[in-house]
């Protein structure tokens, strides 16, 4: 939807749970508001196969389906959305002015849920291969993969979540981690224990992703005897943590050393007008309905700052 505007009384940056759900009150509010999303709507919900622990659903529900319902019903009582990419925050006595690639926008209140991105090895050959073996999303790519031997990084929910769903493609997924548990919920990890095509490198890292044309093997090393070993693979999945997406706030709202967003618990930030929701903030445990709930608190806040 291409806005008929460029003067709101709320504007909402992020289309995931967060900030759909802050959506769905601000528009019940009858409060001008504007999303504006960079790519698809849901946010990192889109990546998750299944939800088996949002509300509502005893039976799971898709992420890409739950965003869909949960944009539906913010639209339906009036929300306007964009697609476009958030470049800088202007604060002004009465109005913060939103830049991006479309345009600059206004509004009295702005609540930020602009979520994180996955974060990178960093090592040799990563960016090389980058599309052509690795991958940041296995629900995205996995089904590329069927019947190769392919690796994921890491050990918290992400990666545990995500070498289930590699195990219905590939003949064999190792999980690489750098320590000798997983930080994984315990469902998910039994069911990560139980399933026949997962195998586990404890206590290992990446040093270097080779390869020709695609990925063909990686460099790695035991991290207490330093051991270096190969392991030939197809695919090389990362999901080591998340990068906030707060680069355009340097300098304009209080950030932690990590840049995510300081708020208190009513999810206002320092500055007047403007509040931060969902993996954005510090402290988020990074689950779809606590970004919901964060929203919901957003919303009701910016309200009563309206009003």
């Amino acid at each position: 939807m291409i806005p008929n505007t460029s003067d709101y009384e709320v504007i909402i940056i992020g289309g995931g749970p967060a900030g759909l759900t802050a959506g769905i009150y601000t528009a019940r509010a009858r409060l001008h508001s504007l999303l504006i999303e960079k790519g698809l709507i849901g946010g990192q919900i889109v990546n998750a196969e299944r939800l088996d622990n949002f509300p509502g659903f005893p039976e799971g529900i898709s992420g890409p389906e739950l965003g869909e319902l949960m944009l539906k019903q913010a639209t339906k009582y009036g929300l306007e959305t964009t697609i476009a990419e958030v470049t800088g925050l202007k604060l002004r006595e009465k109005q913060r002015v939103v830049e991006t690639t479309e345009g600059s926008f206004t509004a009295r209140a702005v609540i930020i849920a602009g979520g994180c991105r996955r974060q990178k090895l960093g090592v040799p050959g990563e960016e090389e291969f980058t599309g052509k073996g690795v991958s940041y999303c296995a629900t995205c790519d996995g089904a590329f993969f069927r019947e190769l031997e392919v690796a994921i990084v890491g050990g918290g929910n992400a990666a545990i979540t995500e070498a289930r769903h590699l195990a219905k493609f590939a003949a064999k997924v190792t999980v690489i981690h750098r320590r000798r548990q997983l930080r994984a919920t315990p469902i998910l990890q039994e069911k990560a224990f139980s399933e026949p095509k997962i195998d586990f490198r404890w206590n290992t890292v990446v040093e270097k992703i080779e390869g020709e044309d695609l990925v063909k093997r990686i460099k790695l090393r035991q991290v207490k005897t330093g051991e270096e070993s190969t392991l030939d693979i197809s695919g090389v999945f990362v999901a080591i943590g998340f990068n906030p997406n707060t680069e355009y706030l340097k300098g304009v709202l209080p950030l932690d050393e990590a840049g995510f967003i300081i708020t208190n618990s009513e999810m206002e930030t320092e500055v007047a007008g403007v509040f931060a929701a969902g993996d954005i903030r510090q402290n988020s445990p990074r689950q779809a309905i606590i970004a919901a709930g964060d929203g919901a608190t957003a919303a009701i806040q910016a309200t009563k700052f309206l009003t």
